[in-house]
């Protein structure tokens, strides 16, 4: 059952009998939108390049480089031949660590660009092939602020995620009216590895209180905001970008030389 035509009007978020797909969604935010769909009855799948040993037994797994066009089509037809379907498509995996701008290898910068971007577009197309030709569905881009701010030490992933906003909006209107697509753009998010990035406690409360909600958003927030897309109450919503920021963030350099 798709989960835009389901006849449980009264419980839009019934996803009993839909197929959702979330790459990179053995860990982190990836792991809370898999399992926030699985919390309401849907069939979850996740991809990514190295298995986790404690995935629930119900979700499946298919490990795929997705940077690999062939590799991240061929992901996606694994999961229709498994349950026969996809309805919902969620790219979610992504990442860079900093580098200088300046100095940044050829191979690094092509790296982050394919994982960041070309990932999301092979996934895509290849949901989409199946989503036209079944009962339609919903593929749902998670980009990043820095796709619309500078992004200094990360340029290339925000490059690369201003390009999968505009892809985003143009398949949007290109794929309508049977499957349509939308970004959800995240500020900056306390995952279990927010240390690694934002720095120990006192450096996260300084950036939170930066946050006009005086918090950082959480992994529930990005799954949230993936059911909504996902489900029938955004039915005549595509191309969209919802920014989840808090209501927007100063750069975590700029937060700690204001001190």
């Amino acid at each position: 059952m798709h989960a835009e035509t389901s006849p449980d009007a009264a419980n839009p978020m019934n996803f009993e009998g839909s197929v959702v797909l979330v790459t990179g969604g053995t860990k982190g935010i990836g792991r809370s939108i898999a399992q926030r769909f699985a919390d309401l009855g849907a069939s979850v799948a996740v991809s990514a390049r190295n298995a986790a040993e404690d995935l629930p037994a119900d979700w499946h797994f298919v490990a795929a480089d997705l940077r690999d066009g062939d590799e991240a089509a061929g992901m996606v037809d694994q999961v229709v031949d498994r349950f026969g379907r996809i309805d919902v498509a969620i790219n979610n995996a992504g990442g860079a660590p900093p580098a200088d701008t300046a100095t940044a290898s050829h191979r690094f910068t092509e790296r982050v660009v394919q994982l960041n971007l070309l990932s999301s577009i092979y996934v895509a197309q290849q949901a989409n092939h199946h989503m036209q030709a079944a009962d339609g569905g919903s593929i749902i881009n998670i980009g990043s602020v820095t796709a619309m701010r500078p992004a200094p030490t990360v340029a290339a992933y925000g490059a690369a995620k201003a390009g999968l906003l505009n892809f985003t909006r143009t398949t949007g209107q290109e794929w309508a009216p049977a499957v349509r697509v939308n970004c959800i753009t995240a500020g900056l998010v306390r995952t279990e590895q927010a240390a690694m990035h934002y720095g120990d406690n006192d450096a996260i409360e300084r950036i939170e209180r930066a946050i006009p909600m005086r918090r950082m958003a959480t992994p529930h927030d990005i799954a949230n905001a993936c059911v909504y897309f996902a489900s029938p109450l955004s039915s005549y919503v595509t191309g969209a970008n919802l920014v989840l920021d808090g209501g927007g963030d100063l750069p975590a350099f700029l937060v700690d030389r204001e001190g």
